[in-house]
């Protein structure tokens, strides 16, 4: 299925996990994918590295993911060290499995560019051109609620983001932790007549040291009142059941201001992302 026409038969829910890099991580994953599927989530989407071996491991999950059947995947694509060519090498490969919805994106450039090869493209929206001129898929972009870290004005990165999405299907977040962010950006986009669907994501915070680290890393913000109801909490398991409620609140308050579906970031794991999805009544868990 394509996440356009997912949308428009009403509120999607799906997950996002990261390709694994040991054997370990990929029983992990495995467990993670089998442990979500009962709850009949839309789609997963799988994240992308530009280095070679990232790509490898993204395309085999995506792949894996659309010969099962059972959950479209949404494989995550970026501009950062990809020729034309390459681009449509590996579109080739994922319509030949059935993959049928991408995400494109810029991507972050690595602190040594010499990992990485040359670029045909320089902004996601020129990916966004490239594949929609020459492939017959359903295109997400990203969007960032709290601004992306490179913008330089609020101005420029909307007026970016009403572009790519002028020619994408739809849209999806990084994480943040207060509605209104949400509110305002999609308020942004409709004053620039703008209006296809964006996916807010939704991290539920399981670990406080490295929640700090991804907001830093994503320019999200960590809101006063989230850090105080996390400082006194040390056990990972109380960690955790605060975040999933945190999570659940800010899933119902983007429910209820109009959010076409919630995306979840489960860091391929599937404890919490389950606990949020029955606190909400989602799937058939």
């Amino acid at each position: 299925m394509r996440v356009d026409d997912l949308l428009a038969r009403g509120q999607t829910f799906s997950f996002e996990f990261f390709p694994p890099k040991t054997d370990e991580a990929r029983a992990q994953l495995n467990d993670t994918i089998n442990e979500l599927t009962p709850l009949q989530p839309n789609f997963f989407s799988v994240t992308y590295g530009a280095q070679g071996g990232e790509r490898t491991r993204t395309r085999d999950v995506v792949v894996a993911l659309a010969r099962n059947g059972s959950v479209p995947p949404v494989a995550h694509l970026t501009c950062v060290g990809h020729t034309r060519e390459e681009i449509s090498a590996l579109l080739g490969e994922y319509k030949a499995a059935g993959v049928k919805n991408i995400l494109a994106l810029g991507g972050d450039i690595p602190a040594d560019p010499t990992q990485i090869g040359p670029s045909d493209f320089r902004y996601a929206q020129d990916l966004v051109e490239y594949v929609r001129a020459n492939f017959d898929v359903c295109i997400g972009v990203a969007a960032h609620p709290e601004l992306h870290p490179r913008s330089v004005s609020r101005e420029s990165d909307r007026q970016r983001l009403a572009d790519k999405l002028r020619l994408a299907d739809f849209a999806m977040t990084q994480f943040f932790f207060d509605v209104d962010h949400y509110r305002r950006m999609i308020d942004e986009l409709s004053a620039l007549g703008v209006h296809k669907p964006v996916l807010p994501g939704v991290m539920p915070v399981t670990n406080k040291a490295q929640i700090a680290r991804m907001a830093q890393m994503s320019g999200s913000e960590l809101p006063q009142w989230l850090t105080d109801r996390l400082a006194p909490l040390e056990n990972p398991v109380d960690i955790r059941k605060a975040g999933v409620e945190i999570a659940t609140q800010l899933c119902t308050e983007l429910m209820a201001a109009g959010a076409p579906g919630l995306h979840i970031y489960t860091l391929n794991r599937s404890v919490a992302a389950r606990e949020i999805a029955v606190n909400l009544g989602l799937g058939q868990a």
